[in-house]
């Protein structure tokens, strides 16, 4: 799959934006706050919906505007897609797809692949559960749509539950805590869903990721990874009942996939924890080349790669190792300066400066 161009109206500090991509290597520099991660951004967007900076839809309209524009242009497959999305003030986000507007966002996941490597990835292995959760969940949403459906669920159920959890700590009737069993039968449901596609994907990623961190290490480290349930298929049910005394005490749910995690080791040391800063990162961009592969055993198809400001971030051992690894899929850079990549004679076939919101084209 690659990107053909991209089209922004009104987008951050865009009045208007056209933009070709080549097939390969693409930069875009310029100095900080210019635009350039804007720009990667609204490409993130119209795979899964959403800002990967969590900035809410009416926060990435240019200020003093009421409405802005994405088109995306791309090829998978030899097959042309073109994906709009429109963001108002005033109304929900619409998304279309060749034009045909989408019912609910979950279905333009799977669309089109792209993976984002920014420097708050690099903390994705000493930061805590919630993020190695949101990397599961991103991964499993745009490969599985099984796991979308069973996610969104879980996730009313347990507001829900949770919901109810509050009001039992101050009103216990029968009544009322009788109707527990309602949330926990779809909560076990849900979530034994859940729990079935993290082992698949876990299993999975295990192989990728040992062989491309032993080859990053030189071979003198071993990574594994392990899927650190919270609960299991097999005992949810069982676990949801032993925990309600304690559940109703804290006013939550504290059994469930919404509490996992995934440990990281190497020989045998738990790096989440005990790891230099070196053997995180080192891990962490493991994870992300590991995505990379696994997307294209699992699609058939090269995902597009992202790297937003990341090479200054890494030292250059570990830039040498991204570098060798992007050869074959369209990669899209943004950096401050150019020169760096130059002399590391890495192959590039578009560069385009971003000043204040505008792009021109270098090479």
């Amino acid at each position: 799959m690659i990107i053909k161009s991209l089209s922004l109206e009104n987008y951050r500090n865009y009045d208007h934006l056209d933009i070709d991509f080549k097939d390969k290597t693409n930069i875009l520099y310029g100095d900080n706050a210019q635009g350039k991660t804007n720009i990667l951004e609204s490409i993130y967007m119209c795979s899964h919906g959403k800002s990967h900076r969590n900035s809410k839809d009416k926060e990435i309209i240019k200020i003093g505007k009421n409405e802005c524009h994405i088109k995306l242009d791309i090829l998978k497959k030899d097959i042309p897609y073109r994906i709009d999305i429109h963001l108002r003030k005033s109304k929900t986000k619409g998304i279309a797809i060749n034009r045909m507007p989408l019912k609910k966002i979950s279905e333009l996941f799977g669309i089109a692949n792209f993976i984002l490597f920014s420097p708050e990835d690099l903390n994705i292995i000493k930061n805590g559960p919630s993020e190695r959760r949101k990397f599961l969940n991103i991964e499993l949403c745009m490969l599985n749509s099984l796991y979308v459906n069973s996610l969104i669920n879980y996730n009313k159920v347990l507001n829900q539950r949770n919901t109810l959890l509050k009001e039992l700590r101050f009103n216990d009737s029968k009544e009322l805590y009788d109707t527990l069993d309602i949330w926990d039968e779809q909560l076990i449901k849900f979530g034994k869903d859940i729990i079935r596609e993290r082992e698949k994907f876990i299993v999975q990623l295990k192989p990728i990721i040992e062989s491309i961190h032993k080859n990053i290490s030189g071979g003198k480290e071993n990574l594994n990874i392990e899927y650190e349930k919270n609960t299991s298929v097999e005992s949810f049910e069982k676990d949801i009942k032993q925990s309600r005394k304690k559940d109703i005490q804290y006013k939550m749910t504290l059994k469930g996939p919404h509490r996992d995690d995934i440990g990281f080791y190497i020989n045998g040391l738990d790096i989440r924890k005990y790891g230099s800063q070196g053997q995180q990162r080192s891990g962490a961009l493991s994870l992300k080349l590991s995505e990379i592969e696994l997307i294209k055993k699992l699609t058939n198809d090269n995902p597009v790669l992202l790297l937003d400001d990341v090479m200054s971030e890494l030292d250059s051992k570990r830039q040498n190792n991204l570098l060798e690894s992007i050869n074959d899929i369209q990669t899209i850079i943004t950096c401050t300066g150019i020169d760096d990549l130059i002399n590391k004679r890495l192959k590039i076939d578009n560069i385009y400066k971003i000043v204040q919101g505008t792009a021109k084209i270098v090479v």
